[in-house]
């Protein structure tokens, strides 16, 4: 073997790993395209579009007050003390709440019976009563030989009424209907329900309490000459 077949043998070698180098260089190329075209749908979905979704709560509270709070009544008419008389007064409340299950009021008077001479205090004008336990209006006012002095419940809504206060023609705390100056309850101590509302009233809602003294001829127990005062409480609560 001459010099001239060893360099030809030795071009064989160097030709046939340069084809093997590249036939592994292609098909490692020719691997990493088809891994890449399997991952790429998958990568690019995720990176076009992502979603989270998430809440923003704030509570509201419920609120009640007194839009117009009920004024001091000065009682129209005059009574006199012997040959007796009557008198009414009026005043009105607005009650403004947002609370969904609407609210009640209460009405409760500072002393029993409720009006008494301020310079007498001993000396009063009976709560009206028709009975010795009344808990409930009477339709209307029932005359006594004694002084009286009660009161009746009107809303700017009649259904805001608690029903005690709503009659059937001749009954109170029967049926659905409202008359006016009927009703009259025994003014207490104890805090008496006057209004059931099962709305809000975001503007107001109003409630108008009116009293009513009657003074038969030559009273019994008779009245001595003074200025009789009652001090009411009215209670609003959210239900």
């Amino acid at each position: 073997m001459n010099n001239n077949d060893i360099i030809m043998d030795m071009n064989k070698i160097i030709t046939t790993g340069q084809y093997a180098c590249i036939y592994a260089v292609s098909a490692l190329t020719v691997s990493a395209l088809l891994f890449s075209l399997i991952l790429e749908p998958t990568l690019g979905r995720a990176a076009a579009s992502a979603n989270d979704t998430f809440l923003i709560t704030q509570q509201i509270t419920d609120e009640i007050s007194f839009l117009v709070p009920a004024a001091d009544v000065t009682m129209a008419g005059s009574i006199q003390g012997v040959t007796g008389g009557y008198a009414t007064g009026t005043t009105y409340a607005v009650v403004r709440s947002n609370s969904n299950s609407g609210y009640t009021m209460d009405i409760s008077f500072s002393n029993a019976p409720a009006m008494r001479g301020t310079s007498t205090l001993s000396t009063a004008i009976r709560d009206f009563a028709t009975s010795s336990s009344m808990i409930e209006p009477s339709f209307t006012f029932v005359a006594s030989s004694a002084a009286q002095f009660g009161y009746t419940v009107a809303a700017s809504t009649t259904s805001d009424l608690d029903p005690s206060f709503l009659n059937d023609g001749s009954t109170c705390n029967a049926g659905a209907g409202y008359t006016a100056n009927r009703c009259w309850m025994s003014p207490s101590t104890t805090a008496y329900r006057i209004v059931n509302r099962s709305t809000s009233a975001p503007s107001g809602a109003t409630t108008t309490l009116t009293f009513h003294i009657e003074v038969p001829s030559n009273p019994s127990p008779s009245l001595d000459e003074d200025f009789y005062v009652a001090t009411a409480t009215l209670t609003a609560t959210n239900q």
